[in-house]
This record gives C-alpha cells, sequence and structure tokens, in this order.
C-alpha cells in the first residue's frame, strides 16, 4: 500500500529542489485573492436609499397628527370669523333652551290644569233635587231661589278660563318644535366646536368646558329619547325629561365661564377674517 500513496503525494505535490544553487527570488510571491462576497459597494449604497426611503413614510404614520390642522391649510376655518361662530350659536341654544322650556312648563299646565279639574268636580255632591208641596189644587209651584255657588264651583271655572287660554298658544306643537330644533341645531353645535378647535390648534384640549359639553349633548339626546313614552303618558318619563333638562341648563350656566375664556384666547392668539 505504501507504492500508490507514495504515487499520488507525487502527484499532488511540486517538485522541491534542494539544490543550493537555485536562484532565490527578491520579492515575495502574492497569493491570488478572491472576489468578494456580496454585490458592489455602489449596489449596496442604492438599497440602503431605497430601504430608507420606504421607511420614512411609515414612520410619518406612525406619528400621531398633532398639527396636520395648523399653518394655513385650511384657510378661514383657523381664522377668528370662524372661531367665534361656536360662541355665538351656543349663547343663542342657550336662550333658546330657556325658551322652549317655558313652552314645555306651560304645556305642563294644560294637562296639570285638566287634572285638577278633575279632581275638584269629583269634590261636587250632587244636589237633591227638592219638589215643594202644592199649596192648593190651581196653585202653581214657585220657582227655587238660585243657590249660591260653592268654592269648589267657583274654583273649577277659573282653572276651567285658564285651561281655555293655555290651549290657544299651542304650547304642545311649539314645545315639541323647539326641541327638535335644540337638539338636531346642539348637536351640530356641539361636534362643530371640537373641529374648529382642531382647526386651530391641531389638538382637542381635554377640560371642564369640553367635558361639560359633551355631557349637554349627551342629556339633550337622552331627553328626546323619552318623548315616545311620554306621548303615551308615562309620568315617569315625563319627570325623567324635566330633570334631565333641568341638569342641561345648569351644565349650561356652568359652562359659561369658560366659554368666555376661551374666546379670549381666540382673540389673542388668531386673526381676522
Amino acid at each position: 500500500m505504501a507504492a500508490p500513496l507514495t504515487a499520488v503525494r507525487a502527484r499532488l505535490l511540486p517538485p522541491v529542489s534542494c539544490s543550493a544553487s537555485a536562484p532565490k527570488s527578491s520579492k515575495p510571491q502574492r497569493l491570488p485573492q478572491a472576489p468578494p462576497a456580496g454585490p458592489p459597494p455602489s449596489l449596496h449604497l442604492h438599497a440602503t436609499a431605497a430601504s430608507a426611503s420606504a421607511v420614512v413614510p411609515l414612520m410619518m404614520l406612525a406619528l400621531p397628527p398633532d398639527a396636520l390642522a395648523v399653518g394655513g391649510e385650511f384657510g378661514i376655518l383657523e381664522g377668528r370669523s370662524f372661531a367665534l361662530l361656536h360662541p355665538l350659536v351656543m349663547g343663542g341654544l342657550f336662550a333658546y333652551t330657556l325658551w322652549a322650556g317655558y313652552l314645555g312648563w306651560q304645556w305642563r299646565r294644560v294637562r296639570t290644569t285638566q287634572d285638577e279639574i278633575n279632581d275638584l268636580k269629583k269634590q261636587l255632591k250632587p244636589a237633591a233635587a227638592a219638589t215643594p208641596a202644592a199649596v192648593g189644587a190651581g196653585d202653581a209651584a214657585a220657582p227655587p231661589p238660585p243657590a249660591a255657588k260653592s268654592p269648589v264651583e267657583i274654583k273649577i271655572e277659573e282653572l276651567t278660563e285658564e285651561r281655555k287660554k293655555l290651549l290657544k298658544g299651542s304650547f304642545r306643537d311649539r314645545h315639541f318644535n323647539a326641541g327638535s330644533i335644540l337638539l338636531g341645531l346642539g348637536v351640530l353645535e356641539s361636534v362643530g366646536g371640537a373641529l374648529n378647535t382642531w382647526f386651530r390648534t391641531g389638538k382637542l384640549f381635554p377640560g371642564p368646558h369640553l367635558f361639560a359639553g359633551a355631557a349637554i349633548t349627551v342629556l339633550w339626546a337622552g331627553a328626546a329619547a323619552l318623548v315616545p313614552a311620554m306621548q303615551k303618558g308615562n309620568e315617569t318619563a315625563r319627570s325623567l325629561h324635566i330633570a334631565l333638562n333641568t341638569i342641561n341648563v345648569l351644565l349650561f350656566i356652568w359652562q359659561i365661564p369658560t366659554g368666555l375664556e376661551i374666546v379670549g384666547k381666540v382673540f389673542e392668539f388668531t386673526t381676522w377674517p
């Protein structure tokens, strides 16, 4: 086996000269270098730039758009004129809320007055028909003197006249129409006020004014949702309707100082128009 292995080694290994007279090279021999693995540097730079251009838009989408509504992109919607529209409309809605409450109270008086009249009529006792005895065969019976009206009868007549006057005011239909206008315009302007703040500043400011406005909007919707039950004579729904609107008015009054403070900031940080 030694002979074949020696032959294989002789084929693979180059011959080595042992002569001392062989010339020696003064320059070191350089081994051939393998080409670098991967793309050339120019292609690597292009790939890096393409990756960065794809990542930047994704990062911009991931960031919260705090200031997308600031800088004049919306024109007059960011100006003072549009900003003052919300407090003017809400001031009118506050007065209209009081007017709608007055109409509702008058319509309630129409119903309660009729209930009071019915209770008083139950207190009246039927008058006994007195038949006077005939004095003679040809004598006619004298008519009885008119009886004086009782306090209950007088009260019934007064309430009846008062109810007639109230019915002429058509308070039921007027209150229904006022409530419908208040609900539609109020919800619209509540959302519009929040959008107006976003147009001017690019964000909302959680605080008493914003929370009170949201509560007022919810109370409007809740009071309107009770109308079908009220039309069926549900007294609990009627009482709850009055309670919700009372809280609504109190929140409206409490919201006025914070609203005036915001109006001052509008004049400070905005310009016409």
